[in-house]
């Protein structure tokens, strides 16, 4: 898909702002957090990955055009398919780190979580365009996150199983054709 100009320099100046630049995922693939740190993080961010269905949902309730509707569906099936969903993979990641089923499940939502959550939700049922906008910026990141963290996981952490490694592997696939859609 050719680039337009508007969404050339719209990527240019979220490339700033990519979570890559972030220390903690600095460190994470530099392999200076130990593996306590990376499976609270696996805890907490479990509870994003389990609401970014409806983060799409909210999008595709305020979306009129049946076409972009349709995009945004076939997104959602990707998040939620029977025996691959997203939220499933994660958590297999999180065991993967030392979590267990029920901590990932129950675990107290820090701050930090509750707004990340709370501000997707925002965006979406804003207006399709604020949802959609919300799902781009951080879709469109997410191939390149991914192959980063199985390579830091691998070389660093020792997680080297196929359900350690799927949440990402997947991703590094799937939203390359997300971010296009958008």
């Amino acid at each position: 898909m050719e680039e337009t100009m508007f969404s050339k320099e719209l990527n240019e100046k979220l490339d700033k702002y990519h979570l890559l630049n972030h220390y903690f995922y600095k460190a994470w693939n530099e392999g200076k957090l130990n593996r306590e740190i990376i499976k609270d993080y696996a805890e907490q961010y479990y509870q994003h990955v389990k609401a970014f269905p409806r983060y799409i949902s909210a999008a595709h309730s305020m979306c009129e055009d049946l076409d972009k509707r349709k995009i945004l569906l076939e997104n959602l099936q990707d998040e939620e398919k029977e025996g691959a969903d997203h939220p499933k993979l994660w958590k297999d990641f999180a065991i993967a780190m030392g979590s267990d089923g029920e901590k990932i499940e129950n675990v107290k939502e820090e701050k930090f979580t509750t707004d990340l959550i709370s501000n997707f939700f925002k965006n979406g049922r804003s207006s399709y365009a604020e949802g959609l906008a919300s799902l781009y910026t951080y879709e469109r990141q997410i191939p390149e996150i991914a192959e980063t963290k199985i390579r830091g996981l691998k070389n660093h952490y020792g997680v080297t199983s196929k359900e350690g490694l799927e949440f990402f592997e997947v991703h590094k696939a799937a939203d390359v054709y997300h971010r296009e859609a958008c």
